[in-house]
């Protein structure tokens, strides 16, 4: 009883502060586009998700591209540049009874997450990224969007049109869904858009992904528009050779207790607040995704310790089913 007692006492407190950050959305909060710069007719390009940035004239909110330097002491230094933007991505393929699917994985990276109390960032600390997920089917049609932080929290997935109504949830209703005080949809609606693009809203301060939209690909979001920012594709296995004084080093410790995270990346709030029910002392920390006999930890996406490996987004069909879906 009295560890049930804690668990919805951790539950509390990440609700509670969670949903502590919002405010509101002013117009002087300058927004700005990110979309991939297509360089070649791949599948990952077709279906990159556009970012919308608010807040752009703070740096901490811009999207950078990691980087790695020597300081004074010759000491390395991991951090997110923000004067360039990138937007990482890999293909990983998936099969489940029903069928055969393939993951474009997106990756993209903010300096950090500033330090306040009023509202209160439980995730503040350096380094921190966002995942979104485009599943297709075998006829290449996307009917599945997942978003969530780098470092398994704040998870979302959201329907298409495109999926077939057996593959859903027991009981899931078209409405919208609540994540830890944003509001998303219940579904994308694709029908009538012949290149459907993602497009995501990031709340400023936190990056929490506070909108999912459809939209019909260069509808308003021209590479040549003024506010819009093209960042490179690039190979997520790029993060694993920044440049380093004439050799390379890896955006992850490669050994130790935190093999697997993102350099830099510990938050000091989350691992006060929710360690120790999580059994986690580097929860929120920023990590590789990867499998886990590769990467030294697991993805996972719930807090429960007794849901880790089935929560593991990395396998990605029984994530799928942990979560209730049925494809």
């Amino acid at each position: 009883m009295n560890g049930f007692r804690k668990a919805i006492g951790a539950i509390l407190i990440l609700g509670l502060f969670s949903c502590a950050h919002h405010q509101k959305i002013t117009s002087d909060q300058g927004r700005t586009m990110y979309r991939a710069k297509i360089q070649t007719n791949i599948l990952a390009a077709q279906h990159a998700p556009y970012f919308l940035v608010y807040g752009h004239q703070d740096a901490y909110n811009r999207i950078g591209t990691p980087a790695a330097e020597l300081d004074e002491q010759g000491r390395e230094h991991v951090y997110v540049d923000s004067r360039r933007a990138a937007i990482y991505f890999m293909v990983s393929d998936f099969s489940t009874p029903k069928g055969d699917y393939s993951n474009l994985i997106y990756r993209i990276h903010f300096p950090r997450v500033p330090y306040s109390l009023i509202p209160f960032h439980l995730s503040a600390g350096n380094n921190g990224g966002l995942l979104v997920v485009v599943t297709l089917n075998a006829e290449r049609q996307p009917v599945l969007v997942t978003t969530v932080h780098t470092c398994g929290c704040y998870l979302s997935i959201i329907p298409t049109t495109h999926l077939a109504q057996n593959s859903f949830p027991e009981g899931w209703a078209d409405q919208p869904v609540y994540v830890y005080g944003e509001t998303l949809p219940g579904r994308l609606n694709l029908s009538g858009l012949s290149k459907p693009k993602v497009l995501i809203h990031l709340r400023p301060g936190t990056h929490r992904v506070m909108n999912v939209e459809a939209v019909a690909e260069n509808r308003g979001y021209s590479s040549s528009r003024p506010g819009v920012i093209q960042a490179p594709l690039l190979p997520i296995k790029q993060l694993e050779r920044l440049a380093l004084n004439g050799g390379t080093t890896s955006f992850y410790y490669p050994t130790g207790i935190r093999k697997g995270h993102v350099k830099g990346s510990l938050k000091p709030w989350e691992s006060v607040l929710l360690g120790l029910f999580a059994l986690d002392l580097f929860v929120g920390s920023d990590k590789v995704y990867a499998d886990r006999g590769q990467s030294g930890n697991i993805f996972y996406t719930s807090l429960k310790p007794w849901n880790r490996s089935a929560s593991d987004m990395w396998d990605f069909g029984r994530f799928l089913q942990f979560w209730g879906w049925r494809l």
